[in-house]
Protein backbone atom coordinates (compact mmCIF):
# COMPACT_ATOMS: atom_id res chain seq x y z
CA UNK A 1 0.00 0.00 0.00
CA UNK A 2 3.32 2.06 -0.47
CA UNK A 3 3.11 2.86 3.23
CA UNK A 4 6.75 2.15 3.62
CA UNK A 5 6.29 -1.22 5.45
CA UNK A 6 4.83 -5.14 4.34
CA UNK A 7 2.13 -6.52 6.04
CA UNK A 8 1.69 -10.55 5.53
CA UNK A 9 -0.93 -10.29 2.96
CA UNK A 10 1.42 -8.07 0.98
CA UNK A 11 4.29 -10.35 1.82
CA UNK A 12 2.47 -13.55 0.56
CA UNK A 13 1.23 -11.63 -2.74
CA UNK A 14 5.22 -10.78 -3.32
CA UNK A 15 7.33 -13.80 -2.10
CA UNK A 16 4.60 -16.74 -2.63
CA UNK A 17 6.54 -19.13 -5.17
CA UNK A 18 4.18 -21.72 -5.66
CA UNK A 19 6.05 -24.13 -3.52
CA UNK A 20 6.08 -22.98 0.38
CA UNK A 21 2.54 -23.64 1.78
CA UNK A 22 0.81 -20.88 3.58
CA UNK A 23 2.01 -21.97 7.16
CA UNK A 24 5.75 -21.67 5.74
CA UNK A 25 5.11 -18.08 4.17
CA UNK A 26 3.88 -17.08 7.86
CA UNK A 27 6.93 -18.62 9.54
CA UNK A 28 9.20 -16.65 7.36
CA UNK A 29 7.29 -13.52 7.71
CA UNK A 30 7.91 -13.61 11.77
CA UNK A 31 11.41 -14.57 11.08
CA UNK A 32 12.21 -12.07 9.35
CA UNK A 33 10.01 -9.65 11.40
CA UNK A 34 12.79 -9.33 14.75
CA UNK A 35 10.82 -6.19 15.74
CA UNK A 36 7.64 -8.06 16.08
CA UNK A 37 5.10 -5.76 14.89
CA UNK A 38 3.22 -7.95 12.08
CA UNK A 39 4.91 -5.26 9.67
CA UNK A 40 8.17 -5.71 7.40
CA UNK A 41 9.87 -2.69 7.17
CA UNK A 42 13.38 -1.98 4.57
CA UNK A 43 15.55 -2.54 7.01
CA UNK A 44 14.48 -5.79 8.05
CA UNK A 45 14.62 -7.45 4.80
CA UNK A 46 17.19 -6.06 3.63
CA UNK A 47 19.15 -7.72 7.28
CA UNK A 48 17.35 -11.07 6.68
CA UNK A 49 18.60 -11.33 2.95
CA UNK A 50 22.07 -10.40 3.50
CA UNK A 51 22.62 -12.97 5.70
CA UNK A 52 21.92 -15.10 3.06
CA UNK A 53 23.26 -13.59 -0.30
CA UNK A 54 26.01 -15.66 -0.88
CA UNK A 55 27.74 -16.04 -4.39
CA UNK A 56 24.69 -13.84 -5.19
CA UNK A 57 25.88 -10.76 -3.90
CA UNK A 58 28.83 -10.24 -6.02
CA UNK A 59 26.03 -11.34 -9.48
CA UNK A 60 23.59 -8.60 -7.79
CA UNK A 61 26.35 -6.31 -7.63
CA UNK A 62 27.82 -6.94 -10.87
CA UNK A 63 24.13 -6.06 -11.81
CA UNK A 64 23.42 -3.54 -10.74
CA UNK A 65 26.97 -1.49 -12.56
CA UNK A 66 25.34 -3.52 -15.54
CA UNK A 67 22.42 -1.47 -14.92
CA UNK A 68 24.26 2.05 -14.66
CA UNK A 69 26.65 1.07 -17.54
CA UNK A 70 23.51 0.30 -19.78
CA UNK A 71 21.23 3.85 -18.62
CA UNK A 72 24.68 5.42 -19.37
CA UNK A 73 25.04 4.09 -23.05
CA UNK A 74 21.17 4.60 -23.67
CA UNK A 75 21.51 8.04 -22.52
CA UNK A 76 24.70 8.74 -25.08
CA UNK A 77 22.35 7.02 -28.05
CA UNK A 78 19.89 9.49 -27.57
CA UNK A 79 21.54 12.53 -27.88
CA UNK A 80 24.27 11.39 -30.51
CA UNK A 81 21.72 8.79 -32.75
CA UNK A 82 19.88 11.51 -34.79
CA UNK A 83 22.99 13.48 -35.59
CA UNK A 84 25.41 10.38 -36.70
CA UNK A 85 26.14 9.02 -40.07
CA UNK A 86 24.02 6.20 -41.41
CA UNK A 87 27.05 3.87 -41.24
CA UNK A 88 27.71 4.88 -37.28
CA UNK A 89 23.48 4.39 -36.96
CA UNK A 90 23.73 0.90 -38.01
CA UNK A 91 26.84 0.64 -35.85
CA UNK A 92 24.15 1.55 -32.70
CA UNK A 93 21.38 -0.62 -34.19
CA UNK A 94 23.49 -3.33 -34.09
CA UNK A 95 25.18 -2.95 -30.98
CA UNK A 96 21.46 -2.49 -28.94
CA UNK A 97 20.38 -5.58 -30.92
CA UNK A 98 23.85 -7.80 -30.08
CA UNK A 99 23.37 -6.17 -26.19
CA UNK A 100 19.47 -7.55 -25.54
CA UNK A 101 20.58 -10.84 -27.23
CA UNK A 102 23.32 -11.65 -24.68
CA UNK A 103 20.84 -10.06 -22.07
CA UNK A 104 17.96 -12.20 -23.21
CA UNK A 105 20.40 -16.13 -23.53
CA UNK A 106 21.19 -15.07 -19.82
CA UNK A 107 17.34 -14.39 -19.15
CA UNK A 108 16.44 -17.75 -20.71
CA UNK A 109 19.51 -19.41 -18.21
CA UNK A 110 17.99 -17.80 -15.17
CA UNK A 111 14.65 -18.82 -16.02
CA UNK A 112 15.62 -22.63 -16.55
CA UNK A 113 17.75 -22.84 -13.41
CA UNK A 114 14.23 -21.10 -11.76
CA UNK A 115 11.85 -23.74 -12.84
CA UNK A 116 14.76 -26.56 -12.50
CA UNK A 117 14.87 -25.54 -8.89
CA UNK A 118 11.21 -24.68 -8.16
CA UNK A 119 10.73 -28.57 -9.84
CA UNK A 120 13.06 -30.13 -7.64
CA UNK A 121 12.07 -28.78 -4.25
CA UNK A 122 8.21 -30.09 -5.20
CA UNK A 123 9.89 -33.57 -5.47
CA UNK A 124 12.32 -33.59 -3.27
CA UNK A 125 9.40 -32.87 -0.69
CA UNK A 126 8.21 -36.36 1.18
CA UNK A 127 5.32 -34.78 3.15
CA UNK A 128 4.22 -32.12 0.79
CA UNK A 129 2.67 -29.41 1.84
CA UNK A 130 -0.33 -27.56 0.03
CA UNK A 131 1.27 -24.85 -1.63
CA UNK A 132 -0.08 -20.86 -1.18
CA UNK A 133 -2.10 -20.04 -4.02
CA UNK A 134 -3.02 -16.16 -4.36
CA UNK A 135 -6.71 -15.52 -5.45
CA UNK A 136 -5.60 -11.99 -6.13
CA UNK A 137 -1.99 -9.61 -7.38
CA UNK A 138 -0.52 -7.08 -6.06
CA UNK A 139 0.64 -4.43 -8.35
CA UNK A 140 3.88 -4.12 -8.96
CA UNK A 141 6.67 -5.42 -11.53
CA UNK A 142 7.41 -8.88 -10.54
CA UNK A 143 3.92 -9.76 -9.96
CA UNK A 144 3.21 -8.55 -13.22
CA UNK A 145 6.19 -10.80 -14.73
CA UNK A 146 4.65 -13.62 -12.81
CA UNK A 147 1.40 -13.35 -14.45
CA UNK A 148 2.54 -12.97 -17.78
CA UNK A 149 5.10 -15.81 -17.65
CA UNK A 150 2.07 -17.94 -16.27
CA UNK A 151 -0.05 -17.08 -19.11
CA UNK A 152 2.50 -17.66 -21.50
CA UNK A 153 1.22 -20.09 -24.24
CA UNK A 154 -1.99 -20.69 -22.21
CA UNK A 155 -4.94 -22.45 -24.34
CA UNK A 156 -7.04 -20.94 -21.82
CA UNK A 157 -5.73 -17.22 -21.98
CA UNK A 158 -7.32 -14.88 -24.68
CA UNK A 159 -3.31 -13.84 -25.22
CA UNK A 160 0.14 -14.40 -25.16
CA UNK A 161 2.52 -13.44 -22.83
CA UNK A 162 3.12 -10.49 -25.23
CA UNK A 163 -0.15 -9.03 -24.68
CA UNK A 164 -1.62 -9.29 -28.61
CA UNK A 165 -5.35 -10.82 -29.32
CA UNK A 166 -6.46 -13.63 -31.67
CA UNK A 167 -9.81 -14.91 -31.46
CA UNK A 168 -11.37 -18.33 -30.87
CA UNK A 169 -11.08 -19.44 -34.70
CA UNK A 170 -6.85 -18.19 -34.51
CA UNK A 171 -6.66 -19.71 -31.00
CA UNK A 172 -8.18 -23.06 -32.51
CA UNK A 173 -6.07 -23.07 -35.09
CA UNK A 174 -2.49 -22.27 -32.60
CA UNK A 175 -3.87 -25.50 -30.44
CA UNK A 176 -4.02 -27.76 -33.07
CA UNK A 177 -0.55 -27.28 -35.05
CA UNK A 178 1.04 -27.94 -31.81
CA UNK A 179 -0.88 -31.05 -30.53
CA UNK A 180 0.24 -31.89 -35.19
CA UNK A 181 3.45 -30.97 -34.20
CA UNK A 182 3.32 -33.12 -31.07
CA UNK A 183 2.07 -36.32 -32.86
CA UNK A 184 5.10 -36.23 -35.07
CA UNK A 185 7.32 -35.63 -32.31
CA UNK A 186 5.90 -39.13 -31.20
CA UNK A 187 6.80 -40.52 -33.93
CA UNK A 188 10.64 -39.75 -33.12
CA UNK A 189 11.07 -41.59 -29.69
CA UNK A 190 9.66 -38.60 -27.79
CA UNK A 191 8.19 -39.55 -25.11
CA UNK A 192 5.97 -37.34 -23.04
CA UNK A 193 4.94 -37.89 -19.40
CA UNK A 194 1.65 -39.23 -18.28
CA UNK A 195 -0.17 -37.00 -15.63
CA UNK A 196 1.47 -39.38 -12.51
CA UNK A 197 4.01 -38.73 -9.92
CA UNK A 198 7.30 -39.37 -11.22
CA UNK A 199 10.58 -40.39 -9.26
CA UNK A 200 13.51 -38.67 -11.18
CA UNK A 201 16.99 -40.35 -12.03
CA UNK A 202 20.11 -38.15 -10.84
CA UNK A 203 20.69 -35.68 -13.70
CA UNK A 204 17.74 -36.86 -15.45
CA UNK A 205 17.21 -34.73 -18.50
CA UNK A 206 13.41 -34.64 -18.29
CA UNK A 207 11.75 -31.65 -19.49
CA UNK A 208 11.54 -30.73 -23.65
CA UNK A 209 11.77 -26.95 -24.24
CA UNK A 210 9.50 -25.10 -26.82
CA UNK A 211 10.07 -22.43 -27.53
CA UNK A 212 7.86 -19.51 -29.22
CA UNK A 213 9.64 -16.81 -31.42
CA UNK A 214 7.69 -13.66 -32.93
CA UNK A 215 9.42 -11.61 -35.67
CA UNK A 216 7.70 -7.90 -37.04
CA UNK A 217 9.80 -7.75 -40.64
CA UNK A 218 10.32 -4.26 -41.92
CA UNK A 219 7.99 -5.06 -45.84
CA UNK A 220 10.71 -3.42 -48.11
CA UNK A 221 13.09 -6.27 -46.43
CA UNK A 222 10.57 -9.73 -46.64
CA UNK A 223 12.49 -11.70 -49.02
CA UNK A 224 16.14 -11.12 -47.39
CA UNK A 225 14.60 -12.50 -43.88
CA UNK A 226 13.31 -15.11 -45.67
CA UNK A 227 16.49 -16.51 -46.66
CA UNK A 228 18.28 -15.52 -43.62
CA UNK A 229 15.40 -17.69 -41.95
CA UNK A 230 15.55 -20.58 -44.15
CA UNK A 231 19.49 -21.08 -43.65
CA UNK A 232 18.78 -20.64 -40.10
CA UNK A 233 16.04 -23.10 -39.85
CA UNK A 234 18.34 -25.61 -41.84
CA UNK A 235 21.25 -24.82 -39.67
CA UNK A 236 19.03 -25.00 -35.96
CA UNK A 237 17.29 -28.36 -37.43
CA UNK A 238 20.36 -29.70 -38.26
CA UNK A 239 21.60 -29.91 -34.44
CA UNK A 240 21.61 -33.04 -32.46
CA UNK A 241 18.94 -31.38 -29.85
CA UNK A 242 16.77 -29.84 -31.75
CA UNK A 243 13.60 -31.91 -32.29
CA UNK A 244 11.33 -29.77 -34.58
CA UNK A 245 10.92 -26.27 -36.06
CA UNK A 246 8.15 -24.62 -37.74
CA UNK A 247 7.32 -21.17 -39.45
CA UNK A 248 3.89 -19.33 -39.53
CA UNK A 249 3.36 -16.40 -41.05
CA UNK A 250 0.26 -14.01 -40.25
CA UNK A 251 -1.67 -13.41 -43.13
CA UNK A 252 -2.71 -9.84 -41.56
CA UNK A 253 0.98 -8.73 -41.49
CA UNK A 254 4.27 -8.76 -41.66
CA UNK A 255 4.72 -10.90 -38.30
CA UNK A 256 6.67 -14.99 -38.22
CA UNK A 257 5.93 -16.81 -35.64
CA UNK A 258 9.07 -19.71 -35.23
CA UNK A 259 8.22 -22.68 -33.04
CA UNK A 260 10.83 -24.57 -31.79
CA UNK A 261 11.50 -27.52 -29.72
CA UNK A 262 14.62 -28.83 -28.02
CA UNK A 263 15.50 -32.12 -26.40
CA UNK A 264 15.93 -29.80 -23.05
CA UNK A 265 16.61 -26.35 -21.75
CA UNK A 266 20.95 -27.07 -22.29
CA UNK A 267 20.24 -28.06 -25.65
CA UNK A 268 18.20 -24.40 -26.71
CA UNK A 269 21.24 -22.52 -24.26
CA UNK A 270 23.80 -24.34 -26.32
CA UNK A 271 22.10 -23.15 -29.96
CA UNK A 272 21.88 -19.84 -28.61
CA UNK A 273 25.77 -19.54 -28.69
CA UNK A 274 26.28 -21.26 -32.07
CA UNK A 275 27.20 -18.81 -34.97
CA UNK A 276 24.70 -19.47 -37.31
CA UNK A 277 22.24 -17.89 -34.45
CA UNK A 278 24.34 -15.19 -33.81
CA UNK A 279 24.33 -14.32 -37.49
CA UNK A 280 20.97 -14.55 -37.87
CA UNK A 281 20.29 -12.42 -35.16
CA UNK A 282 22.65 -10.29 -36.41
CA UNK A 283 20.83 -10.11 -39.93
CA UNK A 284 17.69 -8.82 -38.32
CA UNK A 285 19.06 -5.64 -37.23
CA UNK A 286 18.11 -4.14 -40.51
CA UNK A 287 15.25 -6.74 -40.85
CA UNK A 288 13.06 -6.40 -37.85
CA UNK A 289 10.07 -3.39 -37.47
CA UNK A 290 10.58 -4.19 -33.48
CA UNK A 291 12.86 -6.93 -31.28
CA UNK A 292 11.49 -10.35 -31.88
CA UNK A 293 9.70 -11.58 -28.61
CA UNK A 294 10.86 -14.71 -27.07
CA UNK A 295 8.51 -16.88 -24.88
CA UNK A 296 10.21 -20.50 -23.65
CA UNK A 297 8.11 -23.25 -21.90
CA UNK A 298 9.58 -26.38 -20.71
CA UNK A 299 7.35 -29.32 -20.64
CA UNK A 300 7.51 -32.80 -18.73
CA UNK A 301 9.17 -35.35 -21.43
CA UNK A 302 12.05 -36.88 -22.51
CA UNK A 303 13.53 -37.66 -25.95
Amino acid sequence: SDDGKLSFDEFKAYFADGVLSGEELHELFHTIDTNNTDNLDTEELCEYFSKHLGEYENVLSVLEDLNITILKAMDKTKKDYQEASNLEQFVTRFLLKETLNQLQSLQSSLECAMETTEEQTRQERKDPTKPEVLSFQWPGKRSARRLQRNNSLSPNSPQFSTGWIEDDSQWMTQINRLQKLIDRLEKKDLKLEPFEEEVLEENARSHIMIVQRQMSVVEEDMEEFRLALKQYVESASAQGGCLHVSIQKLPSDSRFIVYEFWENSNAWNSHLQMNYNKTFQRSNVDFLETPELITTMLVPGKY
